[in-house]
């Protein structure tokens, strides 16, 4: 009988005992998965491979196996709380909500700068400089005029000339 057969056996004659000993520990639920682990493991071990008391190997490896998980969701539960101190507040209602842009979001807001870079650089000089120093820089219309040395009236054609062209070429 080779090992890896004498281990799948004494396995099989644990089975029940093993499920037991791990549903104290962490519920039923998870228990069938670490038991679970343990025969897939044993069945993947080599044919060679040195397995003096079945028994005790089938338990230390079922200990060893809960401990990963309990570390990996301990390491995982300090991961996520990190991430919701830095992305997330709560709302006036309780409800923890995340305060960082979804990331379609920003590739859309991204392309949408580009088309609205590339359809103002289609339009003079003076009406791309207008219109930043209003939009952009948030001037008043007196002010952007008073800074170009033009009139109000010629800042607001040159904003009317650069919104027609961006509502044509963009959309909105």
């Amino acid at each position: 009988m080779s090992q890896s057969s004498r281990l799948l056996d004494a396995f099989m004659a644990r089975r029940e005992a093993l499920q037991r000993y791990f549903t104290v520990r962490v519920g039923e639920a998870e228990a069938q998965d670490l038991v679970q682990e343990i025969y897939l493991r044993c069945a993947s071990l080599p044919v060679d491979a040195d397995v003096r008391q079945p028994a005790g190997y089938l338990y230390r490896l079922g200990n060893n196996i809960m401990l990963d998980r309990m570390r990996q969701d301990r390491a995982r539960g300090a991961r996520d709380h990190a991430w919701r101190d830095t992305h997330h507040v709560v709302a006036g209602n309780g409800e923890d909500v995340s305060d960082a842009v979804p990331q379609d979001d920003v590739l859309i807001a991204r392309d949408q700068v580009r088309r609205i870079a590339v359809a103002l650089s289609e339009l003079p000089d003076a009406v791309q400089t207008s219109f930043r120093l209003h939009k952009l820089d948030g001037l008043p219309h007196a002010q952007v005029a008073e800074r170009m040395g033009v009139s109000r009236s010629l800042i607001e054609k040159h904003m009317m000339r650069a919104l027609r062209h961006l509502s044509a070429r963009i959309g909105r």
